[in-house]
C-alpha cells in the first residue's frame, strides 16, 4: 500500500474513459478547464489508513455512479479504502448530529449548507486544501466562500462540492393558456398567475413541509423577496419585523391557490406532482427536467417545461441561494491527512469535471474554472443553473453564519413559521414572534 500522495498523483490521475463509461454516463468532451500550476499541500497519508464517508443520496443516478468510480480511483492510487454511504436528505442532519455528539462514526460527512458551522468544534481545519484548490482553479465562488469559511475569519472548516439551484419550473403551454409567457417578477403578478392556474385546474405547488431543499428554499424566497431576513449584518435577530409580517400576509393570499397538501411535502413531493401533471408551476433543481426528458412517457412534459429565476419581488437582485454540498472532516478521525487528500483528489479536474458533467447541471461548481465544463454548453435549459454559487443569499442572511443559524435551519424554524400561517394555526404577527422566540434559544446556547 502507498502511504503518500504526490502532486503528480493528485492532479494527473483522472477518471479514465473506460472507468467513466462504466458508470453509464456519456463520454466526456475534451476539457476546457484552465488550471494554474500551484504546489499542492503535503499530506503524508497515515499508515493503515481507511476512510468512511457519508453523503446525501443522489437525485440523478450518475451523481452516485461517477462519485463511486472516483472514490475507487483514489483507493487504486493510494491504497486507502474508502467506504461511501448515501443517505436520505432528511436523515443527513440527524446522522451528522449523532456523529458529532458521539465522537465516532464517519471520518468525512458531506452535509448541507452551514453544517460545518454547527459542529465547528468537532472538525479539523481544511485551509491548506481549500487555499490550494482556490489558487489552482480560479478562486472559490461566493456561496462556497461563505459556507466554507468560519465566520469573520479566513479559516476553512468545510469544502463545498457544489450547489443545486431551485429556480421556477413551469409548463409553457399552461402559462400561455392563462395569458402569460413567463412568471412576472412582482408579487402581484405571481399571485395572479397562481390564481389563474388554479382556475384552469393546473395549480402551483411549493413545499411548506420540513423539506431540506424545497421547504427551506420557498420560505427563504418568500422572506428575501419582501426584503425580510433572519439577521442584520451585525448578527442581530430581525426576523420579527414588518417585512416578515408583510411576507406572511402575502402567503395568506398565495397559499389558497396551491394544490392541497403542501404543508406535508418533502423534497420529492413536488417532483411527483409536476410529473403527474397535477401542477404546472413549482421550484426545483434540474433533476426534475432530466427525469421527465429521459422517460418517453413524460418527454413531452420536459419539452413543454421552462426554467426562470425566482421572482425578485421587492429585492434588488434575484433572491436565490443554492442548496450547497459541504464536506467536513471530523477530528475523531485517526486519518486526517488521508481524509484531506481524498477531498482534494475528488475536487481535482480529472475527477471533478466528469462528476460535474455527469450531474447534467444538478450540482453547480464551487470553483470558478469549472464554469467552462462541457455541461454548461449543451442543453440550453441547463444554462440557468451554471452560476448558482454566485448567488449572494445564504442561510442566516444578512448576518454571519454560526452554530445558531445552522441550527435554526436544521430545525426548520422559518419553514414552520410559514406553514403555521398558511394553515391558519397562527396569525402573521404571532408566527413572526414565535420564530423570533425559537431563534433566540439557539443564540443563547
Amino acid at each position: 500500500m502507498r502511504n503518500d500522495i504526490t502532486r503528480r498523483d493528485a492532479i494527473g490521475l483522472g477518471l479514465s474513459v473506460a472507468a467513466f463509461a462504466a458508470t453509464g454516463a456519456a463520454a466526456q468532451a475534451p476539457s476546457n478547464i484552465r488550471v494554474a500550476d500551484v504546489a499542492a499541500p503535503s499530506l503524508p497519508i497515515e499508515k493503515g489508513a481507511s476512510l468512511r464517508m457519508l453523503r446525501p443520496v443522489r437525485f440523478v443516478q450518475p451523481d452516485e455512479d461517477v462519485f463511486r468510480a472516483n472514490a475507487k480511483r483514489f483507493t487504486d492510487t493510494t491504497g486507502v479504502e474508502v467506504k461511501v454511504d448515501f443517505v436520505g436528505w432528511e436523515d443527513i442532519n440527524q446522522q451528522t448530529a449523532v456523529t458529532a455528539n458521539s465522537g465516532a462514526g464517519p471520518d468525512i460527512i458531506i452535509g448541507f449548507q452551514d453544517a460545518p458551522h454547527i459542529y465547528v468544534d468537532k472538525l479539523i481545519e481544511l485551509s491548506d486544501v481549500a487555499e490550494y484548490l482556490g489558487k489552482r482553479y480560479g478562486g472559490w465562488l461566493f456561496l462556497a466562500d461563505k459556507y466554507g469559511k468560519r465566520a469573520k475569519s479566513n479559516n476553512w472548516i468545510g469544502l463545498p462540492f457544489g450547489a443545486s439551484g431551485g429556480p421556477l419550473v413551469y409548463r409553457k403551454s399552461v402559462l400561455k393558456q392563462i395569458g402569460y409567457d413567463r412568471v412576472p417578477d412582482d408579487h402581484a403578478g405571481v399571485l395572479d398567475v397562481c390564481r389563474k392556474l388554479q382556475k384552469v385546474g393546473k395549480p402551483a405547488g411549493f413545499a411548506l413541509g420540513n423539506a431540506v431543499g424545497d421547504g427551506n428554499g420557498f420560505a427563504q424566497w418568500l422572506l428575501w423577496s419582501h426584503n425580510a431576513a433572519l439577521l442584520d449584518a451585525d448578527g442581530n435577530l430581525i426576523i420579527n419585523s414588518k417585512e416578515t409580517v408583510a411576507a406572511l400576509k402575502y402567503l395568506k393570499e398565495l397559499y389558497p391557490t396551491f394544490i392541497a397538501g403542501t404543508p406535508s411535502w418533502n423534497d420529492v413531493s413536488n417532483n411527483r406532482a409536476y410529473s403527474s401533471e397535477e401542477i404546472a408551476l413549482t421550484s426545483n433543481g434540474i433533476s426534475l427536467y432530466f427525469a421527465l426528458k429521459k422517460d418517453p412517457a413524460t418527454a413531452a412534459i420536459a419539452e413543454d417545461s421552462e426554467h426562470q429565476f425566482s421572482p425578485k419581488g421587492l429585492a434588488a437582485t434575484y433572491p436565490m441561494g443554492g442548496l450547497t454540498l459541504n464536506a467536513m472532516v471530523f477530528n475523531h478521525s485517526p486519518y486526517p491527512n488521508a481524509a484531506k487528500a481524498f477531498l482534494q483528489f475528488m475536487l481535482e479536474k480529472e475527477q471533478y469535471e466528469p462528476w460535474l458533467n455527469a450531474n447534467s447541471g444538478y450540482w453547480a461548481q464551487p470553483l470558478a474554472a469549472y464554469a467552462d465544463a462541457a455541461v454548461w454548453s449543451g442543453d440550453p435549459k441547463v444554462a440557468i443553473f451554471k452560476d448558482t454559487m454566485k448567488n449572494e443569499y445564504w442561510d442566516g442572511y444578512k448576518g454571519p453564519i454560526s452554530t445558531a443559524t445552522g441550527a435554526i435551519r436544521a430545525d426548520y424554524v422559518l419553514v414552520q413559521m410559514c406553514a403555521s400561517v398558511a394553515t391558519d394555526a397562527a396569525t402573521p404577527e404571532q408566527a413572526a414572534a414565535e420564530a423570533e422566540r425559537r431563534a433566540k434559544r439557539y443564540f443563547r446556547r
